[in-house]
């Protein structure tokens, strides 16, 4: 067998420079000329070698994989290169991707045709794709036609497609991590094509590179530069993260051995937001022959609809594409634009086409009717297989299968499963009697590794499938031939989303780091393992308890097997403990001795449910402009999970997307972990989504998000000031039981709960209560500020003839000092100068018995309301709260149960005591004085 590299190979590595790389998929393509696809590909393969498809010749040596040629225009029509028009009658389209240009670009395109972009990719990475959703002027990034119809995007990176078009997406998401294939510490660019925001401008030539006719432009997921697909080459390979190089946590920080883990479980993305189960797959097309699936207009009577299968695995999923061709076309103009529509640009005289008969249609996959190919009689070929019985035009569309022709030999890529080798692959002629022992003996020498032996190296096959890239170690007497056509009778799909690599064969310490919450608060680690053993049985030579929280009920368990770790992930979240759903997610590790000296990462957490719901489009943003490792999602394990992948960062921040209580959530966790951070007092800043929003007032983060630009958000957080805010400890110690139709029938056992804002007895934690029960039992109502509000008015009104008699409920100690209340509906404890939505509530006067507010003064001031209207009046800025005391110690002691709240979070609270003090080190707030967005 004869060993050669690939022309393509050649020219991609012959500068040694990645630079060169296509900028319209990912940092590590390839940038030869024209390659076919596929991994069986390439000169003397036989059948199906040639790299051109027949009566299409590329019109362009430099275009990658293009099949050119000349068309008429119909309608209006623009440059995907240049994007400005095309004007006259003529322009040049690719038959396979839909790609357009002036003929005066075509010899600048470098973008890859999308059937051979798979083979480019040098690291490949899964998408994370969300579900369906209307995307106005967005481009498919595989047909590139508009998703008029609604698409899917991925969660990680820019690309957005049609769900039929999912299959065929090339998987060159975002390396977001090491996980031991291909690791490297230098980061690259990654480019992303089209889709840009308007007013995009290229960063070489200045010049507008957006559009919204065509997919054109690119984009670094990373660093956000901007430019035209030509310029992009003028600029260097490697990528700084641009203006968020301090905030982004660097992919190669970053350890996650997943093996076979999705995607969406890697970045904790919760199921709801994952598509429906086999969405994205079934496919119907129209007459463009590799455009996506949308509905099938009636069909001219001289026209017919083919459903075309691409092996055993379409035709038991019911997954076909349809084609629409003449009735009287040839057999090799219909195999032709049945290849188109699978995205497969080999010669069409390596393959033929089957008709499925019923039963074939029914599971049973051995069966096939009559066969025809492009290498079929002239008799035979000149007519379709719709001209056979002429069926008529409401009858149930044709089936075929397009099956590959038996193959003497082919040649085959063999990738290096490590970097710095100085070629990108070698290809190597595979014969019957080619075994994954004999391949990798041929290709030892070329890499210049013969000298280490035959048995430290290994055959790999990886699928690189959009959804989940796949690995299985060939064994060695594995004939290669066979496992080709095995692979070709199952998907021609899949076939060109395989790849082979050549490894080492060293043991890999597998090392699986899963969080595990819900469980009962206040055990030992030898009881939350035994409590794990009784719910999920997990093997205890294989499993260990690495870290114990038990305050918060939550163990980190390292297992040190890829097989049980997904068998506990998938046990763990349908299991509950005393009636109590259990919490599994996947977590990294941050190499934090690699860190750069200037990174100070920041860490965010986001509550979904607050402000109106757009907790998640800021989730997504954010996953795009940072890596997804560092942005947490509350309502999936809370804010514990993100301290505990931090806890060796030596300097990081943090950015708390929600609400007033959110934020007491997330520094109450802080509080919890501060003793096992390396960073202990981390700067906090603030995106206010809540109602409120009095802690994001003072702070001069706005009264509450609007939609504005995620970048400009972090581009603040990142210059914003520091400012430290008084945090206090209140003790609940309920030691009797009341009495009467409020009370709670059982005392409560003491509890201790932290307080940045304001805490406050009566009336207004009344409200707050019957809000917080609304939004609980119809949580779909509450999408705005305004309705929120809105039922605040109306809780209030029903409440504006109660008595005063809260001051006769309960007595006030400041300091040793018994404190006289007057006659009031409501107390309140106020650290920071805003309250109900930015009232002041203490005031501006002055008074010569107290000291003037601050935040951070250690002092707390004590104001009382007495009643709504009262509330109402200093809500509209026309009084003042009565102004009470002020010290650094409390003590309440409640006469019978009242509502409390604090920091926005309401209950009502049994008789008893309430000891409010100050709490440990002052958390250190960012506060912005120049509001950017």
């Amino acid at each position: 067998m004869a060993a050669a590299a690939e022309p393509g190979a050649r020219a991609w590595l012959g500068g040694g420079s990645p630079r060169q790389g296509n900028p319209t998929s990912s940092p590590e393509l390839g940038a030869g000329s024209r390659s076919p696809s596929g991994p069986g590909s390439g000169p003397g393969s036989g059948p199906g070698s040639g790299p051109e498809r027949a009566g299409a010749r590329p019109l362009s040596p430099a275009a990658p994989g293009h099949s050119f040629r000349k068309v008429t225009l119909t309608k209006p029509t623009f440059c995907h290169l240049c994007s400005d028009f095309i004007w006259g009658l003529a322009g040049i389209l690719c038959d396979v991707c839909n790609f357009m240009s002036h003929e005066k670009c075509l010899k600048h395109v470098k973008t890859p045709c999308a059937s051979v972009a798979p083979s480019l990719v040098h690291v490949p990475v899964a998408h994370c794709f969300g579900p369906r959703g209307l995307y106005k002027r967005r481009f498919c990034a595989v047909c590139r036609k508009g998703l008029e119809a609604p698409g899917v995007r991925c969660e990680v990176c820019e690309l957005h497609v049609h769900p039929d078009c999912v299959p065929f997406a090339c998987s060159d998401c975002r390396q977001c991590h090491q996980d031991g294939h291909r690791d490297h510490d230098t980061h690259l660019h990654h480019w992303r094509e089209g889709n840009l925001p308007s007013g995009a401008r290229c960063e070489v030539c200045r010049k507008t590179c957006c559009s919204s006719d065509v997919l054109a432009g690119v984009r670094c997921e990373w660093c956000g530069v901007q430019a035209h697909s030509v310029c992009s080459a003028a600029l260097a390979p490697e990528c700084t993260f641009g203006r968020l190089r301090t905030m982004v946590l660097p992919p190669a920080c970053v350890r996650l051995l997943s093996r076979n883990f999705s995607k969406m479980h890697c970045f904790r993305i919760s199921e709801s937001t994952a598509p429906e189960p086999g969405e994205g797959e079934d496919s119907v097309d129209g007459s463009a022959p590799a455009g996506p699936g949308r509905e099938v207009m009636a069909l001219e009577s001289s026209k017919q609809t083919l459903k075309i299968f691409d092996g055993n695995d379409a035709v038991q999923r019911n997954h076909f594409r349809a084609i629409t061709v003449p009735r009287l076309a040839k057999s090799q103009e219909v195999l032709e634009v049945a290849l188109r529509a699978y995205y497969i640009t080999e010669d069409p005289q390596g393959f033929q086409l089957q008709a499925l008969p019923a039963p074939a249609l029914a599971g049973n996959t051995g069966a096939s009717g009559k066969a025809w190919s492009g290498g079929t009689t002239e008799e035979e070929s000149s007519r379709g297989p719709g001209a056979r019985d002429a069926p008529s035009i409401t009858r149930v569309p044709e089936a075929w299968i397009i099956r590959a022709l038996p193959r003497t030999q082919e040649v085959l890529k063999i990738y290096p499963a490590w970097l710095k080798v100085g070629v990108a692959y070698v290809s190597l002629r595979v014969t019957p009697q080619s075994t994954a022992r004999t391949v990798v003996l041929e290709v030892l020498p070329l890499l210049g590794r013969q000298a280490e032996g035959l048995k430290s190296f290994q055959l790999v096959e990886v699928l690189m499938g959009s959804r989940q890239v796949q690995r299985t170690v060939l064994a060695d007497e594995e004939p290669l031939l066979d496992r080709l056509r095995e692979i070709r009778q199952t998907s021609l799909r899949q076939m060109s989303q395989t790849r082979f690599y050549v490894a080492e064969s060293r043991v890999v310490a597998p090392r699986v780091s899963l969080f595990v919450g819900g469980l009962p608060p206040g055990r030992s680690p030898q009881e939350y393992s035994s409590l794990l053993d009784e719910a999920v049985a997990s093997k205890a030579g294989l499993v260990s308890v690495s870290h114990v929280y038990s305050a918060q009920g939550a163990v980190v368990l390292d297992v040190a097997c890829f097989a049980e770790a997904e068998r506990l992930y998938m046990l763990v979240r349908d299991t509950a403990v005393h009636g109590r759903p259990l919490t599994a997610l996947v977590l990294p590790d941050v190499l934090h001795l690699k860190l750069p000296p200037h990174c100070r990462p920041l860490l965010v957490f986001v509550n979904p449910r607050s402000g109106g719901l757009k907790g998640r489009d800021l989730l997504c943003s954010f996953r795009k402009l940072l890596n997804p490792h560092q942005v947490f999602e509350l309502t999936n394990g809370g804010p514990l999970p993100g301290f505990h992948v931090f806890s060796q960062v030596p300097c990081f921040r943090v950015l708390v997307c929600g609400g007033d209580g959110t934020v007491g959530w997330v520094l109450a966790a802080l509080e919890e972990m501060r003793h096992r951070l390396a960073c202990p007092e981390p700067a906090v800043a603030i995106l206010p989504l809540g109602t409120g929003n009095d802690l994001g007032r003072v702070l001069r983060w706005g009264p509450g998000y609007s939609g504005e630009d995620p970048f400009s958000v972090l581009v603040s957080v990142d210059e914003a000031d520091a400012v430290l805010v008084d945090r206090w400890t209140i003790l609940l110690d309920a030691h009797e039981a009341g009495s009467g139709e409020n009370s709670v029938a059982d005392a409560e056992p003491p509890k201790i709960v932290h307080m940045s804002n304001y805490c406050g007895i009566g009336i207004d934690a009344e409200l707050s209560l019957d809000f917080h029960q609304a939004r609980e039992e119809e949580p779909g109502k509450f999408t705005s500020r305004f309705h929120n509000k809105g039922v605040y008015v109306r809780a209030g009104l029903q409440k504006m003839n109660r008595s005063r008699g809260l001051h006769r409920a309960l007595r006030l100690q400041a300091g040793r000092q018994e404190v006289q209340l007057p006659s009031i509906e409501g107390l309140i404890f106020i650290n920071i100068p805003s309250w109900g939505s930015g009232a002041d509530l203490w005031g501006s006067e002055s008074d010569s018995r107290f000291e003037k507010p601050r935040m951070d003064d250690g002092l707390l001031e004590v104001v009382g309301v007495t009643g709504v209207v009262h509330m109402g009046q200093v809500q509209g800025g026309l009084r003042s709260g009565i102004r009470i005391a002020q010290g650094s110690y409390f003590r309440v002691t409640l006469l019978k149960a009242a509502p409390v709240q604090v920091d926005g979070e309401p209950w009502v609270q049994a008789p008893g005591h309430m000891i409010i003090s100050a709490a440990g080190p002052k958390p250190c707030f960012k506060v912005t004085w120049h509001l950017a967005w």
